[in-house]
């Protein structure tokens, strides 16, 4: 499963959530979703201005993490 990683650089950077909306350009509902990791999908635009207004690549924004499968 791939994750956003949206809230966890930001706020390493001290950076609200409205602060982001502002440096990145994305509308506010747009940042809610990628911060709180609630999207089936995401688009690149949007990634890319927030990684850009975060300062990193937008390939950081993204943690893959396994799943567990149950028996």
């Amino acid at each position: 499963m791939i994750r956003l990683r949206v809230r966890e650089l930001a706020e390493a950077r001290d950076m609200s959530k409205s602060l982001l909306q502002r440096k990145s350009g994305v509308t506010m509902p747009t940042v809610r979703a990628y911060w709180d990791n609630e999207v089936q999908s995401v688009h690149l635009v949007s990634l890319e201005r927030i990684a850009a207004a975060l300062g990193v690549s937008p390939l950081e924004l993204l943690a893959v993490e396994k799943d567990e499968v149950t028996a």
